[in-house]
């Protein structure tokens, strides 16, 4: 059975034999809600690439402390994956930020589209953002990464233009591409970006934008994939033909 994954902030400078304590909600988590109890083994990780393996020394009401046994030090995997995601309506959005963190892309960019059904604005816009992040966070520590994603602020269409320029590989799902995905070279380094549209489908504007940014039209199959899976389905396409998933 796999060892119960918490955050912590910092783990820089943690040498086996140091105590590390768990506080907030994570420590609120372990102590309440899991009930790790003296002498237990668990995993605490900083999101940022250290995982410590150790054993529960003490517990408060809403705390614990950790007698690191193993420290280790993960690199950020390569290439990189990057997913633009259509804003989905209800709580679908969430759901494709769960399985995206979970096949292990690095960063998810909530995107206002212009046939995006939901809207993010004012008071609506922080707590989307929030549950994003949070359930990013916990679908993180339940696949058991090393590195957590990010997931940016709001984005524009025009926001995300430089980010297609700048990736190695920028593909945009579109049913009426001409392009499979499946024809594209992968690069085994460096970064790769998927755009998903919304569900009322990429604009004309949309695509010639993000085609004249560098970004290439594909399409995962003769299937319509919903907005919340496509990205998953392709990043999958995408890591199988990478070294991450040949190792």
């Amino acid at each position: 059975m796999s060892l119960p994954v918490h955050w912590v902030a910092s783990l820089g400078g943690v040498r086996p034999g140091d105590a590390v304590r768990v506080e907030g909600a994570e420590g609120h988590h372990a102590v309440v809600v899991r009930r790790l109890r003296v002498g237990e083994g668990v995993v605490l990780t900083d999101g940022t690439g250290t995982l410590v393996t150790g054993t529960v020394a003490a517990t408060g009401k809403h705390d614990l402390t950790v007698e690191a046994v193993d420290v280790t030090a993960v690199s950020a995997p390569e290439p990189s994956l990057t997913v633009v995601q259509a804003l989905p309506k209800g709580d679908r959005g969430e759901l494709a930020v769960e399985v995206l963190t979970e096949i292990g892309v690095s960063t998810i960019v909530p995107w206002a589209a212009s046939r995006s059904v939901a809207t993010w604005r004012g008071e609506r816009a922080e707590k989307s953002l929030a549950r994003w992040r949070s359930t990013a966070r916990e679908a993180a520590k339940q696949s058991r990464r090393a590195w957590f994603p990010q997931v940016s602020a709001l984005a524009s269409t025009t926001d995300v233009l430089p980010l297609l320029a700048a990736a190695d590989l920028a593909v945009v799902l579109h049913e009426e591409a001409g392009t499979a995905l499946s024809a594209l070279d992968v690069p085994a380094t460096g970064s790769v970006l998927v755009v998903v549209g919304p569900e009322g489908g990429l604009s004309a504007d949309e695509v010639l934008a993000f085609t004249g940014a560098g970004a290439v039209p594909v399409r995962l199959g003769v299937e319509v994939l919903r907005t919340s899976t496509a990205g998953v389905a392709a990043c999958a396409a995408l890591l199988a033909r990478t070294p991450r998933w040949a190792t």
